[in-house]
């Protein structure tokens, strides 16, 4: 399957791009080049990132920069693909995957040295498409980039909107809605599916060159190792160690990722594919939003689980690596890295509570102390973000909002005695702790209901304000700043129950 010619392209755009995807991976693509559109246009830029890459808002500004960004145009520099890879969705495995609406465009080079793909979503349709449009909206593209943006902010590693644009075309959705493209950036888009999708057929030299090509990527100290069984062990005790502190942050900060399949699992650690993704207000671990996952089967307290299932599902792809004459003979050490993923999990995740609780130091008691809290939280339905932040004022005097959250129960009043003793065993000034736990538990996260109100005004009403003002808050999640009251409140009660969709 070959692509439309590229010896049009021009020139004129500012993006000298590297192709080694391109070079270094044959069989796991087909080049190509996104569907034409009657008017690309940047809606929304990330300036900050922008000048990472060395590019001036007025650079990017012309019309041949947002038809490249759009696919529409091939980069002066670089080889446009779409990427195969395969992937269990839900459990079920498909053998062949792939970008079926997006395109890999190149890798661009930060202000440090380090490489970053420079991918699109929504730009057509491509040979994995799957009977699809390709094409994708503006609700779900600014989504996605408020939801990355917000993530960057909170320390989490992510994929990040490079810019949104809009494609003049009305998109069939429900009713008509307009058309849009994502300009994304990642330290790489290589998933377990790509190394499933090499596995499944067996092609052994291939997925040997895609391993070392990951490692060069992502873990390059690793390719000095001349033991190919040593290396090959050492890069999935990396992927493993990433991916249990990816998903340690996520329950930190009440982030769903809702389809948390293996084509949506990075070898970086980076949280990729916000479709339909959200936070959590009550804490409950069993809580669903995604439309998709009727199962719960990617609930909010069943993440830590299910990445260990796919961190399983990648360990069988480096079998034959590990022992290329007796696959079998790797299962066992390739299984003990496996299993240790509760183990680094965590411990990630209770350090990073102790931090958010305000104790100095590890103590026996730490857990059932823990424990006994989320228990608390589930029983009251306490909003998962305010409840951290009200433990802070409580230190610094106000136990207002604590008070409302627990409403004078026994239990809780038993427990925040205990709390209080354990934060005064670290011996630090009160004031200090509380600053210290501000900076690890946020003010203000993407509350469902105003992320909602903020897409329905752009792809109502043509309205970007509410957008911008809320990625504007998110960009400083920990500073509370007045007049901002309404973006630490959770959903009204007349939000009702919220459920979403894969839309980009």
């Amino acid at each position: 399957m070959d692509s439309s010619s590229t010896s049009g392209a021009l020139h004129s755009d500012p993006f000298v791009l590297d192709d080694s995807f391109a070079r270094g991976l044959e069989g796991l693509y087909v080049p190509w080049k996104g569907a034409s559109v009657p008017n690309p246009e940047i809606v929304e830029l990330n300036e900050g990132l922008s000048t990472e890459f060395g590019f001036s808002t007025d650079v990017l500004a012309g019309r041949t920069v947002a038809e490249v960004l759009t696919g529409s145009r091939p980069p002066a520099q670089g080889t446009p693909l779409a990427q195969a890879y395969a992937g269990h969705q839900f459990g079920g495995f498909s053998p062949q995957l792939g970008d079926g609406r997006a395109l890999l465009l190149g890798e661009l080079l930060d202000s440090r040295g380090n490489r970053w793909d420079l991918h699109l979503k929504g730009s057509g349709p491509t040979p994995f498409s799957r009977g699809g449009d390709g094409k994708a909206v503006l609700g779900p593209v600014l989504r996605e980039y408020l939801m990355g943006e917000a993530m960057h902010a909170l320390g989490i590693p992510t994929t990040r909107a490079l810019a949104a644009l809009t494609t003049g075309e009305s998109i069939r959705r429900e009713g008509l809605q307009p058309g849009a493209v994502l300009a994304r950036v990642a330290s790489s888009h290589l998933r377990v599916g790509t190394f499933q999708f090499l596995a499944a057929r067996g092609d052994y030299a291939r997925l040997k060159t895609l391993a070392d090509f990951a490692i060069e990527r992502h873990d390059p100290d690793l390719s000095a190792v001349q033991d190919d069984r040593e290396r090959y062990l050492a890069f999935l005790a990396a992927v493993i160690q990433r991916q249990a502190h990816l998903v340690a942050a996520w329950m930190h900060v009440g982030f769903i990722h809702g389809v948390m399949n293996t084509d949506n699992t990075t070898v970086s650690g980076e949280t990729i594919d916000y479709g339909p993704c959200a936070f959590m207000d009550a804490y409950d671990p069993a809580t669903v939003f995604s439309s998709i996952d009727s199962a719960g089967r990617y609930a909010f307290g069943n993440q830590p689980r299910i990445m260990m299932w796919n961190l399983a599902r990648f360990g069988e792809t480096l079998l034959p690596l590990v022992n290329p004459a007796d696959p079998e003979k790797a299962i066992e050490p390739v299984n003990d890295l496996v299993m240790g993923f509760e183990q680094i999990f965590n411990d990630r995740w209770i350090d990073q509570m102790r931090r958010k609780l305000g104790w100095a130091e590890q103590r026996d008691d730490d857990a059932p102390l823990i424990g006994t809290l989320l228990e608390l939280k589930q029983g009251s339905r306490v909003d998962h973000t305010r409840f951290y932040r009200a433990l802070s004022d409580s230190l610094r005097g106000d136990d207002a909002r604590l008070s409302d959250m627990t409403k004078g129960d026994t239990r809780w009043k038993a427990w925040l005695e205990r709390w209080r003793v354990r934060v005064a065993q670290g011996h630090a000034e009160a004031t200090a702790v509380a600053n210290a736990m501000d900076a690890v538990n946020p003010m203000y996260v993407p509350r469902n209901h105003l992320v909602e109100e903020s897409l329905s005004a752009a792809s109502d009403h043509g309205d970007l304000a509410p957008f911008r003002e809320l990625l504007s808050v998110l960009e400083s999640p920990f500073q509370r700043r007045p007049g901002l009251d309404r973006f630490e409140e959770p959903a009204p009660a007349t939000f009702g129950p919220y459920k979403t969709y894969c839309g980009t």
